[in-house]
């Protein structure tokens, strides 16, 4: 079996210095054309790939991204983050890094192996996923000076997002329930409902929010109209019942998981009730379910693009807040204002 080549074994070979060889690789602006010719085609000749340990050692750089896997509670809204690592590590891979992904009990868990992997020289930076109102991470990582980007807002209720000291992506959930709303309203609808999680700072009440907007700008009632659940789809049943009690003809989910679950309790009462989910799913896709669509691998690749930013420039602070878009498979929805028959 031939050996692997080294930057000795070419430099024998071409009859130049193991420096000149480097140079032709790290800086070959300074190497002259005739040289750097012969050492370009030596080394793809050789099929020579220069050893990342040693240019972590030469550099102090890992060219390694952490980032914390988070648990997947049901199976289906677990295709977000999924399709945001995916595109991530692709992204990396293009940037010559790569994705170190582990797994957490906690947040207190995660801090200890960021501890671990930054005194390790393990990592240069890290990608934050699943941001909390008083997210301990982002103080533990500003002061032990680990360069971070997060997908997700600060969710802070004294800073506001846009004044936060490190960079961040998002997507703007308020703004997609807010056309969701608005179509229905275009629609002829005026009992319009809400499904949501435990309204709390964060993903939920942004949501909410948008929702909440959207209802009071057309003059419209919310009182009896929203019924908060855990993300589950049979909790969802039952607060889709109250709503279609409650007289609703339209119901708008926090997430697919709420809304399959809204319209199984619709299909149960033989009702044409319009029910929309939020992230677009596989099965939001697979049962033609209204959804809101996030765009998920613009997040991922503005994500990376800050955090090497910051990687290079400790001061970095970029933000950007993306527009999901409402995708309608409803055709009382497409064809113009008809409220369906309950």
């Amino acid at each position: 079996m031939p050996r692997r080549p080294t930057l000795e074994s070419l430099a024998r070979e071409l009859g130049v210095s193991r420096q000149t060889i480097s140079n032709a690789i790290n800086r070959p602006e300074i190497v002259a054309p005739e040289t750097l010719a012969r050492v370009k085609a030596a080394i793809e000749a050789a099929q020579y790939t220069p050893s990342r340990a040693a240019r972590q050692l030469r550099t102090r750089s890992s060219r390694t991204i952490g980032l914390r896997l988070m648990p997947n509670f049901d199976g289906i809204n677990g295709h977000i983050l999924d399709l945001f690592i995916h595109e991530l590590a692709e992204q990396a891979r293009r940037s010559d890094y790569r994705l170190l992904v582990f797994a957490a009990e906690d947040t207190a868990d995660e801090i200890s192996e960021y501890a671990h992997l930054a005194a390790a020289r393990e990592i240069d930076g890290v990608i934050l996923t699943s941001t909390t109102a008083q997210d301990p991470r982002f103080a533990w990582l500003s002061e032990h000076r680990v360069p971070f980007a997060s997908f997700g807002r600060p969710w802070s209720t004294t800073t506001p997002p846009e004044e936060a000291e490190f960079p961040w992506v998002d997507v703007d959930g308020a703004a997609g329930t807010e056309a969701v709303v608005e179509r229905l309203v275009a629609a002829g609808h005026t009992r319009i409902g809400y499904v949501s999680w435990p309204i709390l700072p964060g993903v939920g009440q942004d949501r909410h929010d948008g929702w909440s907007r959207a209802i009071a700008a057309a003059g419209l009632r919310s009182t009896g109209l929203v019924c908060e659940c855990e993300d589950d789809a049979i909790e969802a049943r039952a607060a889709a019942g109250r709503l279609l009690d409650a007289g609703a003809t339209a119901i708008v989910c926090a997430s697919d998981t709420l809304a399959l679950g809204a319209r199984a309790e619709a299909i149960r009462r033989d009702s044409r009730i319009v029910v929309v989910g939020f992230d677009d799913t596989p099965v939001a896709r697979a049962l033609q379910l209204n959804s809101v669509t996030q765009p998920v691998v613009a997040a991922a690749r503005q994500a990376l693009a800050m955090l090497l930013e910051r990687i290079q420039d400790p001061d970095a602070r970029r933000h950007a807040l993306l527009t999901p878009t409402f995708v309608v498979r409803d055709e009382s929805l497409a064809d113009g204002p008809t409220i369906p028959m309950r």
